[in-house]
């Protein structure tokens, strides 16, 4: 619970620094074209928590949902923003995003279509073997399917890195 606690006060914390490229990330894209957002690319905890803390309501309290479960269900977990949206990953590649939308959170999984059950979602633009789903709502979340999704995605390579 202290690591849920934890990032969740990180991503507070962030709010209140988050700065003009924060401010316009509020105003979402409707569908997958390229970035996300137009955070930049940065790797650690400090931009993801400021992408997080950018997002308007109901995405941020999603995107710090799910922020919270990866530190809780991944030990060693590593940020980053990429392509405007918040990855993770444990060891040498990055394993799935969180990314806001106009009415939703996009969670893809990098290799999903490895994962059991797959996740539903195909999205444009980021891989053949890219799954996902798409959250309106903390409603939306299924903790135990989603902890069970990015255990399984750490075991298979992520972005950047090697095959196991």
């Amino acid at each position: 619970m202290a690591s849920t606690e934890n990032s969740k006060s990180q991503v507070e914390n962030a709010a209140t620094q988050a700065s003009a490229e924060a401010d316009a990330a509020t105003t979402l894209p409707e569908a997958m074209t390229g970035r996300a957002s137009p955070a930049k690319a940065a790797v650690g905890d400090k931009p993801v928590f400021a992408y997080i803390a950018g997002l308007p309501q109901p995405q941020r309290g999603i995107a710090e949902a799910i922020d919270a479960l990866a530190a809780k269900t991944l030990p060693d977990l590593q940020r980053s923003v990429k392509w405007g949206m918040a990855y993770y990953g444990v060891g040498d590649g990055w394993c799935f995003s969180s990314g806001g939308f106009a009415r939703h959170v996009k969670l893809m999984f990098i290799n999903g279509n490895a994962l059991d059950p797959e996740p539903p979602v195909t999205p444009v633009g980021m891989g053949k073997a890219t799954r996902g789903v798409e959250l309106e709502s903390l409603d939306d979340i299924d903790d135990d399917q989603i902890a069970s999704w990015m255990r399984q995605v750490t075991s298979v390579p992520g972005v950047g890195g090697k095959k196991h």
